[in-house]
């Protein structure tokens, strides 16, 4: 029953307790009998060897549990997602897929860096959010600086529905404003009881003040409300958890709530608040897609009983089973044994098995209905981003984007004899990951791997040489650049050559122009299209363009922010082939782009540092030291935090020279911001 359906995520910056708090939600929805913690290495979500090594999640890990609510059953799909900036991809996927998500703050630090990251990230899917925040019994803890920072950095309207009783090593559990009562969870068995208790005399006042902040952020979205309130009539829990959950829905308020999930308080008022304010999977818009053969765009509903459609949103390779295709149906049901079409390539698979994924261990099901997500076996072209379904409907849901490569290392075998096996293991490791491509560099005969960062690179290697047993030398990073353009040009590419005595003929007019930073590559054909001129003579230009951009202009490296515009063509049907017309296009934008004044560019990385506030001026120091420009700095109570942009090709050993002269006690984050044009430091 589409209802009682939640596919939610867990969200946050790297450990703010997205994994604790989910090893808890596993334990009290009675999934897991014992609490896995990340620290011991037994965090059931942590199931890859280097997550339980290093104590983060890599990869986004899927469970399926249950959790009982005003006499009805509910199923919720959780998944888990990375922290680490270097795994953004991981959350952007999981964010495609999902209709809800609990956003968890640190007590202590607020928002954090990665966190304005995964909320840009669910602003994009428009994924409604409940947040939490977490570690109420740390040091510097400050559940309404929290509130406040969330306002000002993320531009949310927060209401309070919890107030914490207590703070730091006094914390000791939550008013709750809804029922106005006390709620404290009893040690000996780990939480799962919860006491209730009416508010003590002294906090009445406080919890009044914010029970009224409540209702009057409610009357702003709610007229029922606002009558009520104006009438001084008693508001209801039913009505203002009804409301409420519209203003969730339309994303017009961020209900907060407050715990300690390594203490094992506050979880259950959280899985109680994933059922009663996330959506359900017909609670959402419609996805949105695009019929192929009416070329026209299309909303799919959520509906079991529709054709079915489904998005494959990650790929996990199994040894014994080959590949296991994570998906979300958004349309009718998928049983195993099934043909199934893929319509992006256009080709038929066979979905063998459907599983329900429960981390790295699984079950089988019957079948896979719409707003449910689950694991296929047997396909083997399908990559992540593509859509399944049949023949006789041919619509392709809205791709996911993810961020360009950023840093990249040599990679070769210890034995020559081996570099085959390399390259298979790289082939599995990109159809895995998106973010993380191989190429040949065709001047040194390298073998070069590109991913998100040190972090990232590092991980792959690791597992490389760990999961995969192949020994493996990779070289020092390398900054990957792009080139681009600073003048328009308007230029004939003629092309003429004699194949197997037949010749091939082509003539193209292009302009070619920059465009604004971050635009993206654009191919438009405005040349006027007549019956003479097959449409795969156009398809076979737009493939030439388009493969130009990859090629680069002067340097080799990718092209960015370029526009191409077919103005015009000469076509002949003893001469014209597809070939010539490729090659022409290839060459005619190459050769436009390199009289177009070409650039290099470099990746610019926002930079987001924490440190102590008598090591403040040093750190600034450093990172201008590095050509680094540093933008804002504001306090907390946990440090000064410095806000700075910086190229990437500067900040390699950084973390080094951070620890020296803070003694350790700096931390930063780095995340891809820009390509710049490369100046000469």
């Amino acid at each position: 029953m589409l209802k009682a359906m939640r596919n939610i995520g867990i969200m946050a910056h790297i450990d703010a307790g997205k994994t604790t708090t989910t090893e808890r939600i596993l334990y009290y929805t009675g999934k897991s009998h014992k609490i896995g913690e990340v620290d011991d290495g037994e965090a059931i979500m942590d199931w890859m060897e280097q997550e339980q090594e290093r104590g983060i999640t890599i990869q986004s890990a899927a469970t399926t549990t249950y959790w009982k609510r005003n006499e009805t059953q509910f199923q919720i799909n959780i998944i888990d997602t990375p922290g680490h900036v270097d795994f953004t991809a991981e959350v952007e996927r999981s964010l495609r897929v999902l209709d809800g998500a609990v956003a968890i703050f640190d007590a202590v630090r607020g928002v954090e860096p990665q966190t304005e990251t995964v909320w840009r990230q669910a602003e994009h899917y428009k994924v409604p959010c409940i947040g939490y925040v977490n570690k109420m019994d740390r040091v510097g803890a400050d559940f309404f600086q929290v509130l406040e920072d969330v306002r000002a950095k993320l531009g949310a309207q927060t209401v309070a529905l919890q107030l914490p009783i207590g703070k730091e090593n006094t914390f000791e559990g939550i008013i709750d404003l809804i029922e106005m009562r006390e709620l404290r969870w009893e040690a000996a068995n780990d939480g799962e009881t919860i006491l209730p208790s009416p508010i003590a005399p002294e906090r009445q006042a406080l919890a009044a003040s914010f029970r009224d902040k409540l209702i009057d952020a409610l009357s702003a979205v709610s007229d029922t409300i606002t009558d009520k309130y104006l009438a001084g009539e008693d508001i209801a829990p039913e009505l203002i958890r009804r409301e409420l959950r519209r203003a969730v829905l339309n994303r017009s308020l961020l209900p907060m709530f407050a715990g300690a999930s390594r203490r094992n308080i506050g979880v259950q008022p959280v899985i109680d608040a994933v059922v009663d304010y996330l959506p359900a999977p017909d609670e959402v818009a419609p996805a949105a897609g695009h019929h192929l053969k009416k070329e026209e765009d299309v909303a799919v509903p959520c509906d079991p009983k529709g054709l079915p459609l489904g998005l494959v949103f990650k790929i996990q390779n199994d040894r014994e089973a080959g590949s296991l295709c994570y998906m979300r149906m958004y349309s009718g049901i998928l049983k195993p044994g099934t043909a199934v079409f893929n319509v992006g390539k256009k080709k038929r698979e066979r979905a063998n098995r459907i599983l329900r994924m429960h981390s790295n261990k699984s079950e089988p099901i019957d079948e896979l209905a719409a707003g449910d997500i689950g694991v296929i076996i047997g396909m083997k072209l399908a990559q992540t981003g593509d859509t399944i379904g049949s023949e006789g409907w041919p619509v392709v849901l809205e791709k996911m984007d993810f961020p360009e490569p950023v840093i990249s290392v040599s990679i070769e075998p210890r034995t020559m004899s081996e570099m085959d096996k390399l390259r298979e293991i790289l082939d599995l490791l990109a159809k895995e990951d998106p973010t993380f491509t191989t190429k040949d560099n065709p001047e040194t005969g390298q073998l070069i791997i590109s991913g998100m960062g040190e972090l990232h690179l590092d991980v792959l290697k690791t597992r490389i040489t760990k999961e995969y047993k192949l020994d493996a030398k990779v070289g020092n990073p390398q900054v990957t650049y792009r080139e681009s353009i600073t003048n328009a040009v308007e230029h004939e590419e003629h092309f003429s050559k004699i194949m197997a005595g037949k010749e091939n003929a082509a003539v193209l007019r292009f302009k070619v122009e920059p465009l604004p930073g971050g635009t993206g590559n654009r191919y438009t054909n405005a040349a006027a299209k007549s019956r003479e001129v097959p449409d795969a003579i156009f398809e076979a230009i737009e493939r030439g363009v388009k493969g130009a951009f990859s090629s680069g202009i002067v340097l080799g490296y990718p092209c960015i922010d370029v526009g191409v515009t077919l103005t015009g063509l000469e076509y002949s049907e003893l001469t014209g082939t597809e070939f010539a017309y490729e090659a022409c296009a290839n060459h005619g934008v190459y050769e436009a782009c390199r009289q177009g004044t070409p650039i290099l560019l470099e990746p610019i990385m926002a930079v987001d540092l924490i440190s102590p506030k008598e090591f403040v001026g040093d750190v600034m120091s450093l990172v201008t030291q590095r050509g680094g420009q540093v933008l804002s700095m504001d306090s907390k109570l946990s440090g000064d935090e410095v806000r700075a942009l910086a190229p990437m090709a500067k900040m390699f050993g950084f973390m080094t020279s951070l620890r020296s002269v803070s003694q350790g006690r700096a931390t930063f984050t780095m995340v891809f911001s820009r390509f710049e044009k490369k100046s000469e430091r």
